[in-house]
């Protein structure tokens, strides 16, 4: 990957680099940004190569042309590739290591979200650790319209952001609703102006970047233990990260420069 700029899925997936923030754009604009299987292995990669970025902190998610985030997947492939239980299994299989990445992403992520956010991109969405809407932004999972089933890690992210009965609402009807009821229960995290958005969410993005990564990490490591049930925490986990960060460097120069009354300088070591 290039220093400034780099392309996956046939120009589909989009990587840019703003200073220490990784942003990946879903580029599909002739389909609304939907998700073919192309686009998942491109996601892939483009995670792969951020996340293995020494200088890349943190990682934006947003959608190409300003009129969707990413409207659900590719349906013009479900004919060959999804039309039965055992063909919809092989399926999800092909995009499963790709969602498996974001979620356990040892990174920050950060859904910019503007227009449609249906389905698979709003699962996309809920795997990343915030989503910031624009007030025209749309979301929704048509599942039930379609006839398909998600499954559970599908609807774990959902029930844990919006609570049991808000999913069954959104998934028993396939209802779309707007970003203010989205932000209303849960579901999103911040809204705002559609040119505010992007500028936003880099302004929030840059500040991440700019703290100590491994405490960053260990806050994001700590939460995802605490959501997990009580037999499955990894305490070790939370201890290793937690002694890494009090014996790093970072823990030194974070004093020396509150001292000084001056900016830190970390380097995540």
């Amino acid at each position: 990957m290039s220093p400034s700029s780099a392309a996956f899925a046939e120009g589909k997936i989009l990587v840019t680099i703003d200073d220490r923030v990784g942003i990946v754009t879903f580029n599909n604009l002739d389909k609304r940004n939907a998700m073919s299987l192309e686009m998942w292995q491109g996601l892939g990669e483009a995670l792969t190569a951020l996340r293995d970025d020494p200088e890349i902190r943190v990682v934006v998610l947003t959608g190409a042309g300003g009129k969707a985030f990413v409207s659900g997947a590719d349906i013009s492939q479900f004919e060959q590739s999804r039309h039965n239980a055992a063909a919809s299994e092989a399926y999800a299989e092909r995009s499963a290591a790709q969602r498996a990445l974001l979620a356990a992403y040892p990174k920050p992520t950060i859904a910019c979200i503007r227009g449609f956010c249906l389905g698979g991109g709003l699962q996309i969405a809920m795997l990343t650790d915030m989503r910031f809407a624009s007030e025209d932004s749309q979301f929704g999972i048509p599942a039930a319209k379609l006839g398909i089933a998600y499954g559970h890690d599908g609807l774990r992210n959902l029930v844990s952001l919006v609570g049991p009965s808000q999913a069954r609402l959104l998934l028993y009807t396939g209802m779309r609703i707007d970003a203010a009821e989205a932000l209303r229960i849960g579901l999103v995290d911040r809204m705002m102006a559609a040119d505010e958005l992007m500028p936003a969410t880099l302004d929030i993005a840059r500040s991440i970047a700019g703290n100590a990564p491994l405490a960053v990490q260990a806050a994001k490591i700590t939460i995802a233990e605490v959501l997990k049930d009580e037999s499955r925490r990894d305490m070790d986990a939370i201890k290793r990260i937690g002694d890494a960060c009090m014996d790093s460097e970072d823990f030194r120069e974070g004093r020396r420069a509150f001292m000084e009354k001056r900016k830190p300088s970390f380097t995540g070591r």
